[in-house]
């Protein structure tokens, strides 16, 4: 039971009552009125809050199976009363690695209605965690208190990577491989046939099927010439280095740079899938740490899913070599390997640029950098602070020293992609598809 605010003024108007009340009458009777009023408004009170029990609301919560990292997930609670309308403030005691929207819920509920109520919750890191329960107050029909209880509702919470934007990418190249977006899917790129189809102005006339055409006239007498339509070539092999050592465990926008490379491994993962490649992924620091073979189809999503979402980064550093060697000797054949990391400079990098100077020409190496935009934002705020040109100074300093190490590695033949790392997935995908339907590989 928790007096309102209601319960307070009447009080302390009680309080303020009582030397007027003393003026007119003896000062014991006056005494004995304030006391009089003061245990009406308390007896009420009690009574509010009794009422309250035999009429509490019923709330329950409801959480998606799989929470996404660093994504606001949508958390539905539904109360429902049967006697009255009333009013209800609902508190969730969620984990301490959760951050939610809103933290104290008020909602009015209709007598013999349902209501919801939906908030978001941000997970900042992945694994299990314990959701506790539900705190309820529901106000009494006078105002007079607030019912207090607890409504147990505690459970398990798994936190995945990036969930919700695997979904979204998946609907996206679902349509790009429908026909509907066609960017990548144009006449000419690319060495698989896909199909003939009329001769339109601008077609190269090297790909027009001069046979196609001849038996389509000695046929049916129609002389538009026939062309073919080319598509990137399927079933190759893309592998994903990932590095999990001593740089991957800095925080960036909120969450450790691991997390955002392993959300862009997973979306790269379902972007080779979908077009048909086999995908295998490997985890290292100084030794590989989880590797999984290359496979197609849609059942390596959830198995990479599965294996790689227990993964934590950790304060070593990583063998590039060593994950290289490793990756030549389990692959033979031409493919693409991609490796998500970060770079310093080149003094720091040196070991990641011989890796993958290795790779060169017999693979096809692809160096992903994760970068901080917090320091781009450092280096473009001006400033007449003397620390702050300072920081600023060591800010442009290090993304220059990034471009001499990304420099060398063009240079020797690797291609690049250096990207906030909260926008890398989305740009990694798009280069990848981009390798795909011109057929680079």
């Amino acid at each position: 039971m928790i007096p309102t605010r209601k319960v307070y003024l009447l009080l302390t108007l009680g309080i303020i009552l009582a030397p007027a009340i003393a003026s007119f009458t003896k000062v014991s009777t006056g005494i004995a009125v304030i006391l009089l009023y003061d245990a009406v408004i308390l007896t009420l009170m009690i009574i509010d809050s009794l009422r309250v029990r035999r009429s509490r609301v019923d709330v329950t919560r409801e959480l998606p199976p799989r929470l996404s990292i660093g994504r606001d997930n949508p958390v539905k609670l539904e109360v429902k009363s049967t006697t009255a309308n009333t009013w209800v403030q609902i508190c969730d005691y969620y984990p301490n690695t959760i951050s939610l929207n809103q933290f104290l819920l008020r909602i009015k509920v209709e007598k013999n209605t349902t209501s919801e109520v939906i908030y978001t919750a941000f997970p900042t890191k992945r694994g299990e965690f314990d959701w506790g329960n539900l705190q309820i107050r529901q106000l009494g029909a006078w105002g007079f208190a607030w019912n207090n209880w607890k409504v147990p509702q505690s459970l398990k919470v798994k936190v995945y990577p990036d969930l919700i934007g695997l979904r979204s990418l998946s609907i996206r190249l679902t349509l790009q491989s429908s026909g509907s977006m066609r960017q990548f899917r144009q006449l000419g790129i690319g060495t698989e046939f896909s199909e003939l189809r009329n001769y339109r102005s601008g077609d190269d006339l090297r790909l027009v099927d001069w046979k196609a055409t001849a038996r389509r006239v000695g046929a049916s007498g129609n002389t538009s010439p026939l062309v073919r339509v080319l598509e990137p070539e399927q079933e190759q092999t893309l592998l994903i280095l990932l590095d999990r050592g001593r740089l991957m465990t800095a925080q960036v926008q909120g969450l450790q740079r691991f997390d955002w490379g392993l959300n862009a491994t997973l979306s790269l993962a379902l972007a080779g899938l979908n077009r048909g490649d086999k995908v295998g992924v490997g985890v290292f620091d100084r030794q590989i740490h989880t590797w999984i073979p290359p496979e197609r189809g849609q059942h390596q999503l959830s198995h990479l899913i599965d294996r790689l979402t227990p993964i934590q980064p950790v304060l070593l550093e990583s063998d590039y070599v060593g994950a290289v060697t490793h990756v030549v000797q389990k692959q033979t054949r031409r493919c693409l390997i991609v490796v998500i990391t970060d770079i310093i400079d080149a003094t720091a990098s040196a070991e990641l640029l011989s890796a993958l100077s290795r790779l060169t020409p017999r693979y096809l190496s692809f160096c992903v950098a994760l970068r901080d935009p917090q320091v781009d934002t450092i280096a473009r705020t001006f400033t007449e602070d003397g620390q702050g040109a300072y920081t600023r100074a060591v800010a442009l300093d290090l993304m220059a020293q990034r471009q001499v190490a990304f420099a060398k590695l063009k240079g020797r033949g690797v291609l690049v992609l250096d990207a906030p790392a909260n926008q890398i997935s989305d740009e990694l995908v798009e280069k990848y598809l981009q390798l795909k339907a011109r057929n680079q590989l």
